[in-house]
């Protein structure tokens, strides 16, 4: 049996993928995404790279996700899945690539500065 890995990061997520022969189920740290995710827009995050590429009932996805918040594991399960798809077969790169799957979102929270009261907020300022 052949397995394919891939691993997904997303703001403080990081997902670990596998992909099985199987017919399309999806475990995400052993539950359903119906039970894990609370939103249906979540759950179809995770499904998008394979329903881009038409190996929905090929695949059984397996996803060890840890750190940050539901939506950023959703985003890290998605990227996971489109390396690993990508393992499995080159020719669903270009596919993978224009769906926007690859890229990673590099968006992070930004640190707070010191003398500041976050990022970007400053203390208040009082003239006298």
């Amino acid at each position: 049996m052949v397995s394919y890995y891939g691993t997904g990061r997303r703001k403080e997520s990081v997902a670990r993928v596998w992909l099985l022969p199987g017919n399309g189920g999806i475990s995400v740290n052993g539950f359903p995404p119906e039970k894990y995710f609370s939103s249906k827009i979540l759950e179809k995050v995770t499904r998008e790279p394979l329903e881009a590429t038409g190996t929905v009932s090929k695949f059984n996805v397996m996803a060890k996700v840890r750190g940050g918040g539901i939506s950023g594991q959703a985003g890290a399960i998605r990227l996971g899945t489109a390396r690993a798809l990508l393992q499995s077969d080159d020719a669903l790169g270009l596919t993978l690539r224009k769906g926007g799957f690859l890229t990673r979102d590099s968006r992070m929270k930004e640190r707070k500065k010191y003398g500041q009261r976050g990022a970007r907020a400053r203390f208040q300022f009082s003239k006298r």
